[in-house]
């Protein structure tokens, strides 16, 4: 246009101001006519340029906005309904979408390649922005700016339609894996309802407690066990359902109001069950404790209100007075016991004191009818070796019970059971089991029982380390520690250990294996050689049986201090004065009248005594008139025993 108007006149100036020649008008004409035939095909070049981008900017636009409302319309069906129906339905409505997105294809992927090829014939170059502004834009900069908006749009339309596929294809797999996982909690919740419904029919048909036989018992705590296995796979149903909703929850998805409740009821109801199952196995287990064959219960009967006999944990059993609102491990009767146990600490001889104090406790157990053969058979019978291994409260306790039913039946007496069992077992636990563990050994037990049994004292021994020999009848000097270990802790419950040799059996040991002649081991024989010589360690044990056989003998002669007559249980004959007689009560004692002071030597009698006996402490009364003080220093009596028995006479120089 600028040329149409401007050419004309600028020719008609020129050939105005002098042109010359005949020349001059034709080369002008030529001049112009080629530049308004290069500006008429440059005309031609525009127009099929703007005609060329006018097809493709409007396609490019219409497919970003159908791309843009078809994200849109994607988003919008998220998140998912957590029910199977709902999900199915969203299948669909998505395989619809994806056809349709699917059928949009052709054309994007046609304009999309019209682009590149324009975009190919008419490239664009990065230009600096002018430093100035100009309203005037060259042809080329026209161009280049039209190719760079198409290049723009198409980028544009190319990232969205890529994002779309990718979103669609994204959302196909998470309606597939949603709809799966839906069906598969939908299967688990119908099998868990099914198994929970016939689980409460079953439980439906369960017994009270109280209605049930003893004997039964332990058949109904087994099919409770069964029961309980039996519903372990429901377990696992229950924790897999539960896991689906979570991961469904993590991926937005929340089961529906159906679907939840049904979650929420299966969880309750086998909370429920589970609770349930425990409970009657419980107290099953505790009806089977306590009145069952390896119960306590009979055991109740041995206290008397306000007293009540309760079972720590471990079975070993305690006592809570309500009156008093205080509890403690000794029966209420043991602790009477050993309070009168108090009266002979007046004894001044420690071997004696123990022994009296044994015999007392010995009695009150019943254990002085209980003979050492009749305590073997219930060994036996309960199978109590080896003798190192761990006994616990309840099988002290069936051991202790066959012991005293034996001695009913074969004494053919009455015997109070509950009362002796709970108080020998309240011995056994105080001497073995002070800190109450609820465990002894079976040597411990054995020990205890055969220590205060009614058999004589040289039996015991003979049993005692036959526990502890070797099958070829010796004893090494640990085993024999051992034994010696059990044995002392008969005294030292009663607080008397210290008077012989205390807690350390070492010098026991050595004395004893003073008669193997060197070798490391001892035979029984040896062993009994040391014993009857009443070794400090095991001394409360022979003077127990002396007590024992001493407590139903009368001596017809009088008490020269309390003038008793006649004498009962020890009689006490001084070897240095004539017809001086003491009971045992003085002379343990130490009382004595005026003029009649102890003097040493005296004999012990336990037995009646006889003519011969008599003659010979006369003979010997005589000869130890004519001898001195200085002869009788030198031989001492031992601390824990005041003299020597008639039975010991012919040791006494050793």
């Amino acid at each position: 246009a600028s040329q149409d108007g401007a050419g004309p006149s600028c020719v008609t100036s020129w050939a105005l101001n002098g042109a010359t020649g005949p020349q001059a008008p034709l080369e002008m004409n030529l001049c112009w006519n080629e530049i308004k035939k290069k500006s008429q095909n440059l005309r031609a070049r525009l127009e099929a340029f703007s005609d060329h981008s006018a097809k493709l900017q409007v396609p490019l636009q219409e497919i970003i906005g159908w791309l843009g409302q078809k994200d849109e319309e994607l988003s919008a069906q998220l998140p998912l309904q957590g029910d199977v129906l709902l999900v199915q339905q969203e299948k669909e409505t998505h395989a619809a979408f994806m056809e349709e997105v699917k059928s949009r294809g052709p054309y994007i992927y046609s304009v999309l390649e019209s682009a590149q090829a324009f975009l190919s014939q008419h490239p664009f170059e990065e230009l600096e922005e002018p430093a100035s502004e100009s309203k005037d834009v060259s042809p080329r900069h026209r161009i280049q700016n039209i190719s760079r908006f198409v290049w723009k749009q198409a980028n544009v339309a190319s990232e969205l339609w890529e994002k779309l596929t990718a979103r669609c294809v994204d959302q196909h797999r998470h309606i597939e894996r949603t709809l799966e996982q839906l069906l598969e909690i939908q299967g688990v919740m119908e099998e868990l309802t099914t198994t929970l419904d016939q689980a409460e029919s079953v439980r439906e048909t369960w017994e009270p407690i109280g209605d049930l036989f003893i004997d039964s018992l332990p058949e109904h705590i087994q099919s409770t066990k069964l029961f309980k296995e039996e519903l372990s796979p429901m377990k696992d149903g229950v924790k897999v359902v539960n896991d689906l909703a979570h991961q469904l929850a993590i991926s937005d998805v929340h089961l529906s109001m159906d679907n939840s409740r049904t979650l929420e009821q299966i969880n309750m109801r086998w909370k429920q069950l589970q609770a349930s199952i425990n409970e009657r196995l419980k107290q099953l287990q505790d009806a089977h404790r306590d009145f069952g064959p390896g119960s306590q219960h009979f055991l109740s009967s041995s206290v008397q209100v306000p007293w009540e006999r309760a079972i720590s944990p471990n079975k070993v059993p305690y006592y809570i007075n309500h009156q008093a609102q205080t509890t403690c491990w000794d029966h209420p009767k043991m602790t009477e016991l050993y309070q009168a146990l108090a009266d002979l600490n007046n004894i001044k001889f420690s071997a004696y004191r123990t022994a009296m104090k044994l015999r007392r406790l010995q009695k009150a157990l019943r254990l002085d009818m209980v003979t050492l053969t009749t305590a073997l058979e219930i060994f036996n019978e309960h199978d109590l070796q080896p003798s190192d291994r761990a006994m616990d409260v309840v099988e002290v306790i069936h051991c202790l019970t066959a012991l005293y039913e034996r001695l009913e039946e074969e004494r053919g007496i009455l015997v109070n059971v509950p009362l002796c069992v709970d108080m020998s077992l309240n011995w056994l636990l105080n001497v073995f089991d002070s800190g109450r563990s609820g465990k002894m050994r079976a040597l411990s037990f054995k020990t205890g029982i055969a220590c205060l049994c009614g058999t004589e004292v040289k039996e015991k021994f003979q049993y005692l380390f036959s526990q502890v020999a070797n099958t070829g009848g010796l004893c090494d000097q640990r085993h024999l520690g051992i034994l010696l270990h059990e044995a002392i802790q008969v005294p030292r419950q009663l607080g008397e250990v210290a008077a012989f040799g205390g807690s350390n059996v070492e010098p026991s040991i050595r004395s004893c294996f003073r008669f193997s002649n060197g070798k490391p081991t001892i035979e029984a024989s040896q062993f009994m050689e040391w014993a009857n010589l009443e070794p400090q360690s095991m001394v409360w044990l022979a003077v127990l049986q002396r007590v024992t056989m001493a407590e139903q003998v009368k001596h017809q002669t009088k008490c020269s201090v309390c003038r008793q007559c006649p004498i009962k249980g020890f009689r006490y004959r001084s070897l240095k004065q004539f017809n001086v007689d003491i009971c045992q009560t003085c002379f343990l004692t130490g009382r004595a009248s005026k003029g009649n002071k102890l003097h040493y030597p005296i004999m012990e009698y336990y037995t009646p005594t006889t003519s011969s006996e008599n003659m010979r402490d006369f003979a010997t009364t005589l000869k130890n008139k004519f001898r001195s003080k200085q002869y009788f220093s030198k031989h001492p009596q031992r601390g824990y025993l005041p003299v020597q028995s008639v039975l010991e006479a012919d040791f006494s120089e050793t």
